[in-house]
């Protein structure tokens, strides 16, 4: 892990600017491409790691190419396990409001249903509305150490059922055009995963809640209490003094933390059109305080429904 000092080398501490107390820097006078030098990329993650969730103004030079072209830099390009990449790229998912499933409205970490999830997003604003937009981000960690010792020593032993496969109806305000696209392309493989509910980050050391709307339930516990024991630590992964907001321009970049980190993509900009496009970069398997890992139970697939002639 690369020191202060050595940060300050590469980056300028007056370049990284705090968005908020606990989590969230922009990054200023950096030209993001995958011509970098290795130390300014390390410099970078380093910054990553510290803040969780970091951002860069007027990168409107990246496009699709460039922008795997960085984000391959802090590793492995990974598609969308369902939804897969957009034509001509490793790993790109485009977001677009105006098609299915293009309003990420929940509370959430990245595809939290398979196993080895992605430990880092890169996040390009494409077409951004005049108003309205935002994306809010959460300190998973700072949420950890922040529940009572009690609540701790709870969470420590509770592990949770994630899948692509929830009640879509109930947790998200749908189109027709969402549900559609949940029902056909979202959940075309199903996926359980059972993940602790505390896992140790690999790079840090830290313990952060691995929670988010993709749970389904929680092992060995009637749903009715679990659904009171998930309200009640995500109200501390989401309590307002925990967050950080992100007011996008076209051309700006923000990459996360998914190892520390849930977003919530802010549905408040009507019918205005709003596209990012998001690469992600391949993860490990969680690993629990007591050392056992995270364990895919289900993966199938939806039968084709025959298309009437």
């Amino acid at each position: 892990m690369m020191s202060s000092i050595a940060i300050d080398n590469v980056i300028p501490r007056a370049d990284i600017v705090k968005r908020a107390a606990r989590l969230g820097a922009e990054i200023k006078n950096v030209r993001l491409s995958g011509d970098l030098s290795d130390e300014v990329v390390r410099a970078i993650n380093q910054v990553l790691l510290e803040h969780k969730v970091i951002f860069f103004r007027d990168q409107g030079h990246l496009d699709d190419a460039e922008q795997e072209r960085f984000a391959v830099r802090l590793g492995k390009l990974v598609p969308h396990p369902t939804v897969g990449a957009i034509k001509g790229t490793s790993s790109i998912l485009e977001l677009d409001s105006g098609r299915g499933g293009g309003r990420a409205d929940q509370w959430h970490t990245d595809v939290t249903f398979v196993d080895a999830y992605p430990k880092i997003s890169v996040l390009r604003g494409v077409e951004i509305p005049p108003y309205g937009g935002d994306t809010i981000w959460s300190n998973t960690a700072a949420a950890y150490l922040n529940l009572p010792a009690p609540l701790q020593r709870l969470a420590d032993e509770l592990w949770a059922v994630h899948s692509n496969a929830y009640d879509y109806a109930v947790k998200a305000r749908a189109t027709e055009a969402d549900r559609k696209h949940f029902d056909e392309v979202f959940t075309g493989t199903v996926y359980e995963t059972e993940h602790p509910v505390v896992r140790v980050h690999p790079e840090t050391g830290e313990r952060t809640l691995v929670l988010g709307n993709f749970v389904q339930r929680f092992v060995g516990l009637p749903k009715y209490d679990g659904q009171k024991l998930f309200d009640l630590f995500q109200s501390h992964i989401t309590a307002p003094e925990n967050t950080v907001r992100w007011n996008w321009n076209t051309g700006d970049v923000a990459i996360w933390d998914n190892r520390a980190t849930q977003h919530y993509a802010v549905n408040d900009y009507g019918d205005q059109h709003r596209v990012v496009r998001r690469a992600t970069i391949d993860g490990d398997v969680p690993v629990s305080i007591d050392g056992r890992h995270s364990v895919t139970r289900v993966k199938t697939s939806k039968p084709q429904t025959a298309k009437a002639a």
